[in-house]
């Protein structure tokens, strides 16, 4: 290394460190979220995320951790009320100039009413898709489980749709840029590359669940209306109606009946949930078991999440029914 190299070189880091730091700081709610936001800054920062490893928003505590660094962002990213409650409170303690960014109110996106109950009715898909009478009736101690969590009138899991994916980023995109105009260009660009990352996750996807889409199964809980609705699966009913409530005997009843009644080939588990209940469901059936994992439990933080976690879904719902007699 000349004396050149050795003078310039503390400069250059210098430099870089001063990029970061000028970066906003910004914090996300949840997985498939952050890697959304961790796709749209590349290059420039990363986000922190609050609901980190194997925790479900559906059950999370805050951590001191967590905390205090919504107090020190500049941006926060979430979905809604309806999906992280418990972001409210903490949520207040944001500084003056801070924003916090809802991602259920994107332009743009696809909103499916919440399914009251966990009755799958027939819906009207805009497709030949037609679910029939297939659907789990909810009646006494579970009819209203969880309604504090779907108190915004419809499905959260809006991520679950890559068109709401696209819708999500564009938002997020719009507001980095705002607030950091500096690095605007970079943002565009990346928003352009996650995109087209996503236009052919899509048709992957498609291609991957075609062969099984007329074939019956039980999730864990109501969390896949978006993707039946994108790709015509055919879900046939949930376990429970929300996570924070879980299912009593005449629930599980009803369900292992509509299991036999409709044919329905796999129950999916959830890797965050207590596996027992889908054995017990599936007891005397001839149905099988697989695993779902919707919020990317299981998978590790950053930009490919997202798409690991789609083609997880899709993967296990061929490998399961594929393999039903």
């Amino acid at each position: 290394m000349n004396l050149k190299t050795l003078f310039l070189a503390p400069l250059l880091l210098a430099s870089t460190a001063a990029a970061h730091a000028e970066a906003p700081n910004v914090v996300v709610s949840i997985k498939p979220i952050h890697s959304l936001v961790a796709s749209i800054m590349q290059g420039i920062g990363e986000p922190a995320l609050i609901v980190d490893g194997a925790a479900s928003p559906h059950t999370f505590s805050m951590k001191p951790s967590s905390a205090v660094a919504i107090e020190k962002a500049d941006i926060v990213f979430w979905v809604g009320h309806g999906m992280e409650a418990f972001l409210e409170k903490p949520l207040e303690t944001l500084g003056e100039g801070a924003k916090r960014v809802a991602l259920e109110e994107a332009p743009g996106l696809t909103k499916l009413e919440f399914r009251e109950g966990g009755a799958f009715e027939a819906h009207d898909h805009g497709d030949d898709h037609d679910h029939g009478d297939a659907h789990a009736v909810a009646e006494g101690e579970d009819a209203h489980a969880g309604e504090h969590h779907h108190d915004g009138g419809f499905d959260m899991h809006l991520w679950l749709d890559p068109a709401n994916a696209k819708a999500m980023a564009t938002e997020i995109e719009k507001t980095l840029a705002a607030a950091d105009p500096d690095n605007a260009a970079t943002y565009s660009a990346n928003l352009d590359k996650l995109n087209t990352r996503i236009d052919t996750l899509d048709g992957m996807l498609a291609e991957t669940v075609a062969p099984i889409r007329d074939t019956p199964f039980v999730v864990f809980h109501d969390a896949y209306q978006y993707f039946e609705h994108r790709y015509g699966v055919k879900v046939a009913g949930s376990i429970t109606v929300s996570p924070e409530s879980l299912p009593g005997a005449a629930r599980l009843t009803q369900i292992h009946e509509k299991i036999i009644d409709l044919g329905a080939t796999c129950v999916f588990a959830e890797p965050q949930f207590e596996p027992k209940l889908v054995n017990v469901v599936l007891e005397g059936t001839k149905a099988k078991s697989g695993t779902l994992d919707p919020e990317g439990a299981t998978i590790e933080a950053g930009p490919d999440l997202y798409f690991q976690l789609m083609e997880g879904i899709a993967t296990s719902l061929k490998t399961c029914l594929s393999s039903s007699d």
